[in-house]
């Protein structure tokens, strides 16, 4: 009886979709983000690079330059360091490969239109559709110029090839500025698609 109940469990044990390390990464990597956003539009507000414009204070992480500039670079260490773990993990494991690709142009575009439909389907959970697959691949390389961009602007005399990279230093801080804007928009997509779909949103904590 007992291995026939142990039978019966295993046949009904929801599948592991995220393991360990993903599920740690991913909130890692999410709070380094949101604490580089909030910081970020403090260091903004005190050199705006699109006068008038400035964030809402109450919005805003550090209180003032210094300690936004200290949560900055806390946040970017962080970010650098898990982005390395989570990118090593990816190749190591086969999961890059696995998981965002093959990916096709084609396959994109009926993607995004069945979304557009709301006709995408969400119900295999441990495959990510094109649209997905696209849009995490396009934050990783918003990420890796967040950082880059950053670099260019913390250390612009050290990092003097960078700097030109990215155009000059002034360069460097628009550059810096669109990136957070994109990520800023991944993040409220992706907050909109957890809503839509809260199971994924379980596989992320519980891993299943």
């Amino acid at each position: 009886m007992g291995r026939s109940h142990d039978a019966v469990d295993a046949r009904v044990a929801p599948a592991k979709i995220q393991p360990g390390w993903v599920r740690i990464s991913h909130w890692l990597n999410a709070l380094a983000a949101l604490v580089m956003m909030l910081s970020g539009w403090r260091i903004y507000n005190a050199s705006p690079v699109f006068p008038p414009f400035r964030f809402p204070g109450d919005i805003t992480l550090g209180g003032w330059l210094g300690g936004a500039l200290q949560w900055h670079f806390a946040a970017m260490w962080l970010l650098f360091f898990n982005g390395i773990f989570y990118l090593a993990m990816n190749l190591a494991t086969g999961r890059f490969a696995r998981k965002f690709f093959p990916l096709r142009p084609r396959a994109v575009l009926a993607d995004l239109i069945a979304a557009l439909r709301g006709h995408l389907s969400h119900a295999d959970l441990s495959h990510y559709n094109a649209v997905q697959k696209l849009a995490y691949l396009l934050v990783m390389v918003v990420l890796l110029v967040l950082v880059l961009s950053g670099i260019a602007i913390w250390k612009p005399v050290q990092f003097p090839l960078l700097r030109e990279m990215m155009g000059g230093y002034d360069s460097a801080r628009v550059v810096h500025f669109c990136a957070m804007c994109l990520l800023a928009a991944f993040v409220v997509l992706h907050v909109l698609m957890v809503a839509l779909v809260p199971r994924s949103l379980l596989t992320m904590i519980r891993g299943r």
